[in-house]
């Protein structure tokens, strides 16, 4: 009980440094939702790096940048008689309220795994209104979150491979088209196009394959990015070394240290 005070206490704290600043901040006061938008997706992505990193210390600090964000909101929202911080907080009660009856309610014969198979279903009946499946994602979504979680939620009223095994054919059929465009591609913008069109089928299957042996594509390509970084920067400390300026090494040379990282584990 007494953690939970804290912890309401802390909440009231923020809140209140939140009214003294857009009372008394010329900054904070000009802020609008859509000044804000851009600075609370650097805010997610630093999340998103420091959880990659697990820097549990960053993760703390970066969760609180977000709350702060969502009170941010919420007060300009309630300046503007919309809405403000205890609606957001009872929406978000009443929704996983109501997404989690199992827990939540009486009935004793729906089971957790109810609710994970007719997770969409359930997500749908709440809207109260029907709507295509996909409304759900954020055209605004980094691709490979985004290609993931349409198929995620298409996966969530039945439209899946029935083996995962059966989506190697699709994933080589994909390629195999999209390399067709490529090696017959003449220098035109609507041949490019099609190749691009091919590439992006390829892509969205690849991710597909991932999802389905339980793999998270933008998280496995984030480690890809950072061990590429690692081993291009012992190519350019190597070239120092040799007082050379990377553009100055051969590629047989970068060859050489690029392996050398390798064997380094880098």
């Amino acid at each position: 009980m007494q953690r939970k005070d804290e912890k309401l206490k802390q909440f009231e704290r923020l809140l209140s440094i939140m009214e003294t600043l857009r009372a008394n901040c010329s900054w904070n006061k000009s802020q609008t939702f859509e000044s804000l938008r851009t600075m609370t997706i650097e805010e997610t992505y630093e999340l998103s790096d420091a959880i990659l990193k697990n820097k549990t210390e960053e993760i703390k600090k970066e969760l609180g940048d977000l709350i702060f964000h969502t009170i941010f909101y919420s007060s300009i929202a309630e300046e503007e008689n919309i809405f403000d911080i205890s609606d957001v907080l009872k929406a978000a009660s009443d929704k996983m309220e109501f997404r989690h009856p199992h827990v939540f309610s009486n009935d004793t014969t729906i089971t957790g795994e109810d609710i994970s198979d007719n997770w969409e279903k359930i997500k749908l009946k709440e809207k109260g209104r029907p709507q295509s499946i996909l409304a759900g994602v954020a055209d605004s979504l980094p691709p490979i979150i985004k290609a993931a979680a349409m198929q995620d939620k298409a996966r969530g009223i039945g439209f899946d491979w029935k083996n995962r095994e059966d989506v190697w054919e699709k994933l080589k059929e994909e390629q195999d088209e999209f390399e067709e465009e490529i090696k017959a591609m003449p220098d035109t913008l609507e041949a490019k196009q099609r190749a691009e069109e091919e590439l992006g089928d390829f892509l969205f299957s690849t991710i597909n394959v991932s999802r389905l042996y339980g793999i998270n594509a933008d998280t496995a390509l984030n480690k890809a990015c950072d061990k590429f970084k690692r081993r291009f920067t012992y190519i350019e400390d190597r070239a120092k070394e040799m007082g050379k300026s990377i553009d100055k090494l051969s590629i047989e040379e970068m060859e050489e240290f690029w392996q050398e990282s390798k064997k380094k584990q880098l």
